[in-house]
């Protein structure tokens, strides 16, 4: 028999569940209305360069709210971890300029990496790290004591699922202003790279070519930014010589 403390007790435990869970609900549910609707066929080159026209005539139109459109709809992308998110990068050089169109994706890019961060951290993460064993703690102490390094070399390098990095620092409590600031920054200049391909886009759809989504892992673009991604371990080394140094000295 269950008396009226028991039920009182279940109630709130309930409830705070519930809106634990509900983001990352309500973001499954976002996603699964994307795919139902049929809502990718709108994120494909060949919609773009089909509306092509159109689009440039309702930036022309709109001004600013079609940048305020463009930052909502990419971030919403992003969010939901839906393919698309370089595609939209080269349409925002395209609509808007190499300079202000990479801006706008970065911005958007940001923001909808936020959102997916901040769920993931809400509904997740406090659950995993209670139950996290010591191996698991024991690499979390070290990505929040070097979240901003990491974070950058995760940005900077396009080895993991840009998802996967909006993830994981989520599961290793790092704090949302560094998740935001790394991200920032670390995304950057991938993204104007993309906005620059978008920049000539016209020329690419003239010529009956389509843009080359892989020019990121060629050599030209991708040897700075590993070089910029070894510079952002620096402070990790440094770090680590200076433990080891003071190691030495107290042995």
């Amino acid at each position: 028999m269950v008396n009226d403390g028991d039920k009182t007790e279940t109630r709130p435990a309930t409830a705070s569940q519930f809106r634990r869970f509900f983001p990352l609900i309500a973001l499954i549910g976002a996603v699964v209305a994307f795919f139902a609707l049929g809502l990718g066929r709108y994120l494909t080159f060949q919609a773009l360069a089909e509306h092509r026209e159109w689009l440039l005539a309702e930036v022309d139109r709109l001004g600013f709210a079609a940048a305020l459109a463009f930052i909502v709809i990419y971030a919403g992308v992003v969010a939901l971890s839906v393919p698309g998110g370089a595609l939209m990068t080269i349409a925002g050089g395209f609509l808007f300029g190499t300079w202000l169109g990479g801006l706008y994706a970065l911005i958007a890019a940001t923001i909808g990496s936020t959102i997916l961060f901040l769920v993931a951290r809400t509904s997740l993460g406090e659950p995993l790290r209670r139950r996290a064993g010591p191996f698991l703690r024991k690499v979390e102490e070290g990505f929040q004591e070097n979240a901003v390094s990491y974070l950058l070399v995760l940005r900077l390098v396009p080895i993991f699922p840009f998802w996967l990095v909006n993830l994981v620092p989520a599961f290793f409590g790092v704090p949302p202003r560094v998740f935001v600031a790394a991200s920032f920054f670390g995304m950057a200049p991938g993204t104007f790279v993309y906005a620059s391909l978008g920049g000539g886009l016209g020329a690419i759809i003239a010529a009956g070519e389509a843009p080359d989504f892989g020019i990121i892992f060629q050599a030209r673009v991708l040897g700075p930014l590993i070089a910029l991604a070894a510079l952002a371990c620096v402070p990790i080394l440094y770090k680590r010589y200076k433990r080891g140094s003071r190691q030495r000295v107290t042995s």
